[in-house]
């Protein structure tokens, strides 16, 4: 059996254990995938410039996120559904990262309900919100999260409409319909008995944990879907956001910006922070990769607020080229969300020592013994 070492090993044994139909939602894109897979390639573009016989004896991957200490420049970004990769998946998460002193953040699309979550972790927990055309539900969901005692809101700006993800469709979580539908999607199901027992059948309740009053006629993930599409607003602009302040009382990341100019307007509406991102390429495709978006938006905020990224990032050598280009950290999603899959709670455990080790080989082994010294010094970009 492997031994998985990294999070491409997490990656192959979700994809044996995980039905298929979970698989390619977790590991979809949009369109062609070639956004999904640049977020990752792109990273080759950036070298580390390794530096010798510096003394690196005391190092410290420890850093601050949103004013919070935390253990490494890490958050667990939001997923959507992982309660369906392990058994109550959004629990297990934020108690693995808890334990590794970085906050996990909680998708509204989350099977287990926030809180379930901030019952069961101790750590540091930020909540994921779409803009939701019912406001009066969006208010209620930002008051359950604030009685949580949650202060970072992640509020996903690149959602007005859902982009086209052609795996969802092939495999009928998009909206298929009729009996020979259902009866691929049961016979994958029951071909994957691990995943039966200790998901669907031990893992029960299986409902929309923070929508569950908003969609209590959702028994399905294509009827989910087709909740979502009526959902979300895509009349949305920067005044809306006016009215997400006056309901949040904590810090706000604006997660879905990649571009310069959008990056400029909402330093100057005083964000706390932005995550830039293309939504794991999982909306527009043909967009930039966000290490290569990355630089651009660094140098338009000028630490008007913190910058964090996500896409693509499956090492800590990932996250030490992010540092780099001027991120303040990074979230991870399909990292960790591989580990969940494969071996619960201990696999994101052990994958984020993995991450916490590569980081400080990393730092070792270019001359910087904190995360305040990693630099555009220590990279070499060829990004044309």
């Amino acid at each position: 059996m492997l031994v998985p070492a990294n999070a491409y090993d997490y990656r192959q044994l979700a994809k044996k254990r995980l039905p298929k139909q979970f698989f390619d939602y977790l590991e979809g894109g949009s369109y062609n995938e070639h956004t999904a897979q640049a977020n990752i390639t792109a990273f080759n573009d950036v070298q580390l410039r390794q530096r010798v016989l510096q003394d690196v004896s005391k190092r410290s991957s420890a850093h601050q996120l949103l004013g919070k200490p935390v253990a490494m420049p890490i958050a667990l970004g939001p997923v959507g559904l992982a309660g369906l990769f392990a058994r109550r998946g959004e629990v297990q998460a934020a108690r693995a990262a808890s334990a590794a002193g970085i906050p996990f953040c909680e998708s509204t699309v989350s099977l287990c309900s926030i809180e379930e979550v901030a019952a069961a972790s101790k750590g540091e927990l930020w909540f994921q919100l779409y803009m939701l055309k019912d406001r009066g539900y969006a208010k209620e969901l930002l008051e359950r999260a604030h009685a949580c005692g949650i202060e970072v809101l992640v509020f996903t700006v690149d959602l007005a409409v859902l982009g086209a993800r052609y795996r969802d469709t092939r495999n009928g979580i998009a909206g298929a319909q009729g009996v020979r539908a259902g009866l691929a999607r049961a016979t994958d199901l029951l071909s994957h008995p691990r995943w039966l027992l200790d998901v669907a059948i031990k893992g029960k309740p299986l409902v929309f944990g923070n929508l569950q009053a908003a969609v209590p006629n959702a028994k399905s993930l294509p009827a989910f879907k087709h909740w979502v599409d009526q959902q979300f607003d895509d009349a949305v602009t920067w005044q809306d956001l006016e009215w997400v302040r006056q309901h949040w009382p904590g810090k706000i990341m604006l997660k879905g910006i990649l571009d310069a100019s959008d990056a400029n307007i909402a330093a100057d509406m005083g964000f706390s922070a932005i995550a830039v991102s293309n939504h794991g390429g999982r909306q527009l495709d043909s967009v930039p990769a966000t290490i290569h978006a990355l630089p651009a938006i660094v140098d338009a905020v000028a630490g008007r607020c913190e910058v964090l990224v996500d896409g693509g990032i499956r090492s800590g050598l990932d996250v030490v080229k992010a540092l780099a280009l001027g991120a303040n950290g990074c979230l991870l999603g399909r990292a960790w969300a591989y580990a969940l899959a494969a071996q619960g709670e201990q696999g994101v455990a052990n994958l984020m020592a993995t991450f916490k080790a590569e980081i400080d080989v990393a730092q070792a082994l270019t001359g910087c013994t904190t995360i305040a010294q990693i630099n555009r010094d220590i990279v070499i970009t060829n990004n044309g």
